[in-house]
């Protein structure tokens, strides 16, 4: 690499590439909310302790592979854990074994998943002009699946992360019995990051507070208040840990990318 200083338009140049990946650009400051306060009832259930966000896959806990994704991406410039009050002193540890620069604050969850989010979200730098969440238990996501949804999101307004679905969907009664068969073409799994301005992420958040509504993702938060979600197509490995079989397949997926990293040096 040549050590010539840099001309002033070689400058621009460079600052121009930085903003378009949206490292340095205060208008697209963006924070991570890594929810990690679930009580991983499943796993527990079947595998005991330690809960899921702790367990190791390839010597690294989830939580840490969850959260070394977001330290590396371009698009984001901080990073807010919720945990469980009793965790929270484990996180301070975790900034400097795996060099979490960006993690700056860890607040206590509340009692849904939906309610942590929030409470989250309430600790964002005051420069946040889009807000990431995600899962801690989604440790196979990409920095660049992460800087795509967020693009995408500072395009929209709002963008999740997902994959079409490949199998027939079907919609049942209360008792299992079917009702109808949606057109698959339109239908998507929803994953994490799901990325939001803060104006819309705190509209649709505190309105679902205030009328009670039950979310089952973020996304659901933003359809409630009428905000378009823009769907992004992120890879099948992008899996979330809660059951025993979902740490065989991440175990799996990690092989897998340790042998393509190893043949392509």
């Amino acid at each position: 690499m040549s050590d010539t200083p840099k001309t002033p338009v070689t400058k621009k140049i460079a600052g121009i590439l930085r903003a378009v990946a949206g490292t340095p650009d205060p208008k697209n400051f963006t924070s991570a909310v890594i929810c990690a306060a679930g009580s991983s009832t499943r796993m527990e259930k079947l595998m005991g302790e330690p809960r899921k966000q702790f367990m190791e896959l390839d010597g690294l806990p989830v939580v840490a592979r969850t959260l070394m994704a977001y330290e590396a991406a371009d698009t984001v410039h901080e990073i807010i854990v919720v945990a469980r009050e009793d965790e929270l002193p484990l996180y301070e540890g975790f900034k400097e074994t795996y060099g979490l620069t960006k993690l700056t604050k860890v607040v206590k969850g509340g009692a849904t998943r939906q309610e942590s989010a929030r409470l989250g979200s309430d600790e964002v730098d005051e420069r946040c002009k889009f807000i990431a969440v995600a899962d801690a238990a989604r440790c196979l996501t990409t920095p660049e699946e992460i800087q795509k949804v967020c693009h995408a999101a500072y395009q929209w307004g709002a963008a999740s992360a997902g994959v079409k679905a490949t199998d027939t969907v079907k919609v049942c009664d209360k008792s299992a019995f079917i009702e109808s068969t949606p057109d698959r073409e339109y239908v998507w799994l929803a994953q994490t990051p799901q990325v939001f301005s803060v104006s819309i992420y705190r509209t649709a958040a505190y309105v679902c507070r205030d009328e009670e509504v039950e979310a089952t993702d973020d996304n659901s938060m933003a359809e409630y208040i009428r905000v378009p979600v823009k769907m992004v197509a992120c890879s099948r490995e992008n899996i979330k840990i809660t059951e025993p079989t979902d740490v065989a397949f991440a175990e799996a997926i990690l092989a897998m990318r340790k042998k393509t990293a190893e043949e392509a040096k």
